[in-house]
Parts: structure tokens; C-alpha cells; sequence
């Protein structure tokens, strides 16, 4: 009897684990949203700026491939220099699921795929994990990584 509900309880819990509250996991999904509108049309100041606005002045960025930044300038001059204007990011719909971190925000991950401006092909795919605080009733980004690039296949 003991094994069963151990089984059980093991199949079940990631299920549990995933659900997020769904006001929260809509807010999250919206930030999302809004953060990469920018991110895709940072060639426009304005839109690089907003885009800015989404990190905390002390984020840490962990790229697999691109090495580590400590700052929100930082990750703002490697977006400036590398992406805007030839790249463009999407969410892999279906992926976005959504953690509570109690009294301070909440985990994002998923998936996303990187197109070429230029040719609008989509050859890179990589994971994401976002960890987003509530301070002072604004979100922003504290921790990003962006990892397991490989070929969109």
C-alpha cells in the first residue's frame, strides 16, 4: 500500500509542482510579452531603453555560450552590440510555466527560439530561466539564464 501511494505521489507531484496561481502566471506571461516586444525592436532607443527598464540594476545574466554579466549596462550593451536590429526572440508556445517564490516574486522557464532579422529564419532554440521580483510594486529581472542552445530542428 505504502509503495503505491509513494508512486503515486511521485507521478503526481511535478503536476502540482508546475501549477502556478493563475494571476500570477498571467502577470508573468504578460511581463514576458512586454519585455521581448522591446528586446525584438530595441533598434529603436526607446524601445532598448523600455527593454532596460525590465532588469534589475544589479541582474546576473548566465548565457551557456556568452559567458556571464553582473549588471543591468552590461546586459544592455551586449543586447545593443548583438541583437538588436538581427535578432529576434519567441517564446515556444506551451512552454512558459510559472513558480511563486514566496514574499519576493516568482521563477519563469521555458523555451525560445532565436531568428535571424535579416532572413527571419529560426535556427536557435535554448532554454530560459527567469527569477522575477515584485519590489515596490514594479517586476523586474534579477537573475536570467540562458542555456542548452542548440539547432531548432
Amino acid at each position: 500500500m505504502h509503495i503505491r501511494f509513494i508512486l503515486a505521489a511521485a507521478i503526481l507531484a511535478p503536476s502540482f509542482a508546475l501549477a502556478a496561481p493563475d494571476a500570477l502566471g498571467t502577470t508573468v506571461a504578460a511581463l514576458d510579452t512586454a519585455a521581448f516586444d522591446s528586446f525584438n525592436r530595441c533598434a529603436d532607443k526607446a524601445q532598448l531603453d523600455r527593454h532596460a527598464a525590465y532588469f534589475a540594476p544589479d541582474v546576473e545574466f548566465y548565457h551557456d555560450q556568452g559567458g556571464v554579466m553582473w549588471s543591468r549596462e552590461a546586459v544592455i550593451a551586449s543586447t545593443k552590440a548583438h541583437i538588436c536590429g538581427k535578432v529576434r526572440r519567441e517564446l515556444v508556445a506551451g512552454t512558459l510555466e510559472v513558480f511563486p517564490i514566496k514574499d519576493f516574486g516568482a521563477i519563469a522557464r521555458g523555451q525560445h527560439r532565436f531568428c535571424e532579422g535579416s532572413t527571419g529564419r529560426c535556427d536557435g532554440l535554448a532554454d530560459f530561466t527567469i527569477v522575477w521580483r515584485l519590489k515596490e510594486g514594479k517586476w523586474e529581472m534579477t537573475r536570467v539564464l540562458s542555456y542548452a542552445h542548440r539547432p531548432n530542428t
